[in-house]
């Protein structure tokens, strides 16, 4: 916890670049002090920025929370213990992925509350952007607490510059109270604050929408449907623009602009420039030579993100999704020249292609991670109408994304029907982007669809990091979750 408090906003502080992506150059790290830091309108557009980058290295792990854990992802060969163990309901609270996921969380909140804390006083004649900064810092710092409750539950909620024997002194909050005064609260003061959309390099920032998106995913967790549905009901209207994309495909289709019409939030990753790639196309790529080959794809596979046997068989004939989402079993096509190339059995036998495209150095994919997007949005308003009894109504939004499937709409549907239907769309539609697990977890079906692999009621939540538990060396502030010691 020293270490993660003593780290500053001006640390790996990122530039806008003038390509398509934002927030991907780097700048020489400032040797001036924190205060020295804050002055003008750019050194607190700078800190923002670090906010941003502070969030793309938790988000490299976002996949085996929100998705391996839950049923439709599995570790089918490859010998990565920390990750079976997140699969199989075994992860020790000793693993690296824990303690690191806590820490470089922390980071960002810390860069974020150095943000909040001065620029409540800075002049606004100086700092011209000073609502959109604060409303970026506290969408920013929400977004990380949430994915910290959902992970762990109860943190600690931490919303100033502490002391170390201040953080020491400091216990877990209920996760109740953090959705109420930290996560509702930014989110609502971002929503306030920030603009409807960007031009030109600041492409790729938090928008109004992005905030309002995510707080009513909030108001479905904590199931406050009236106003999640509410606030979701806003972006289908102007002055918002969102659309589905005609073309399922498109959305994963690297040679194009990822800021398009459905396009709401991502954490923004670019290759070529130091470290700044992601690792998604690694993870997700089998390890087959010519596979590799035809997408030019260098630099290792991780082959740790393969969709299950059971759930490629779920999926529909004639589903649109399908091709880009599962691919199985065991043997590829090329659609170049037709050659047909079978998998060793040592390798995995499936695979998603929604994070390839080509790379040149490993760990070095400009795939983003999809936050949000539009069709996020419409099915979650079609659960909130459901569940706020206006079924008839919620068909609109469902059969938006539904016909884009290539599916006929529904046109009466029970509530019961609706809301099994609605959960098994986001699944379809949703799959690989990190939401099955916490859809799980937030509709109560979590414990029923993964009894089987070793899922026990206590298992909703991870275990918190033993480093923090040792650290913090006081069980009546900071114990370990329930079922974990």
């Amino acid at each position: 916890m020293k270490n993660i408090f003593s780290i500053t906003s001006a640390a790996c502080v990122l530039m806008m670049s003038s390509c398509s992506k934002s927030f991907i150059e780097k700048q020489p790290v400032s040797s001036v002090t924190i205060d020295a830091l804050y002055k003008t309108d750019k050194d607190y557009q700078d800190a923002v920025v670090g906010v941003y980058q502070g969030l793309r290295t938790p988000y490299q792990n976002m996949w085996q929370f929100g998705d391996l854990r839950g049923d439709d992802v599995w570790i089918q060969v490859t010998n990565q213990p920390s990750s079976t163990g997140v699969d199989v309901f075994s992860i020790n609270s000793s693993d690296a992925l824990l303690n690191n996921t806590w820490a470089n969380y922390y980071i960002a909140i810390n860069r974020a509350n150095n943000i909040l804390t001065r620029i409540e006083s800075a002049d606004p004649a100086v700092i011209k952007n000073k609502d959109r900064y604060t409303g970026e810092a506290k969408f920013l710092r929400a977004l990380a607490y949430f994915d910290l409750v959902r992970i762990f539950g109860d943190v600690q909620m931490i919303t100033n510059i502490p002391t170390i024997d201040e953080v020491r002194a400091t216990p877990r909050t209920p996760a109740a109270t953090v959705y109420s005064e930290v996560i509702i609260k930014d989110l609502l003061d971002a929503g306030s604050k920030l603009p409807i959309a960007y031009t030109g390099v600041e492409v790729g920032r938090a928008t109004r929408g992005a905030a309002k998106a995510i707080l009513g995913k909030v108001y479905l967790t904590v199931k406050d449907f009236p106003k999640a549905e509410a606030v979701l009901q806003e972006l289908t209207a102007a002055p918002y623009t969102y659309a589905l994309l005609p073309n399922y495909n498109d959305l994963f289709d690297y040679s194009k602009n990822e800021h398009h019409s459905e396009y709401i939030f991502d954490i923004e990753y670019e290759e070529g420039l130091g470290g700044l790639g992601s690792v998604f196309t690694r993870n997700s790529m089998p390890n087959v030579t010519a596979l590799l080959n035809y997408y030019n794809i260098r630099g290792g596979f991780n082959e740790s993100f393969s969709p299950t046997r059971q759930f490629v068989n779920l999926w529909q004939p004639g589903d649109l999704r399908k091709d880009v989402s599962v691919q199985c079993c065991g043997t590829w096509t090329n659609p170049t020249t037709g050659a047909v190339t079978t998998f060793s059995s040592t390798t995995s036998q499936s695979y998603t292609k929604k994070y390839i495209t080509a790379v040149a150095n490993q760990d070095d994919s400009r795939a983003n991670w999809k936050v949000t997007r539009f069709a996020d949005v419409l099915l979650m308003l079609a659960e909130a109408m459901n569940e706020n009894g206006k079924t008839a109504d919620a068909l609109n939004p469902l059969n938006k994304v539904r016909v884009r499937a290539g599916f006929q709409p529904f046109t009466s549907l029970t509530q019961l029907e609706a809301r099994d239907i609605i959960a098994n769309e986001r699944r379809f539609e949703l799959s690989f982007e990190g939401h099955r697990w916490f859809d799980l977890v937030r509709t109560g079906k979590a414990l029923q669809a993964l009894t089987p692999v070793g899922m026990k009621d206590y298992m909703t939540v991870f275990p918190v990091p033993l480093s923090q538990v040792q650290v913090m060396n006081n069980p009546a502030v900071f114990k370990q979750n329930t079922g974990y010691n």
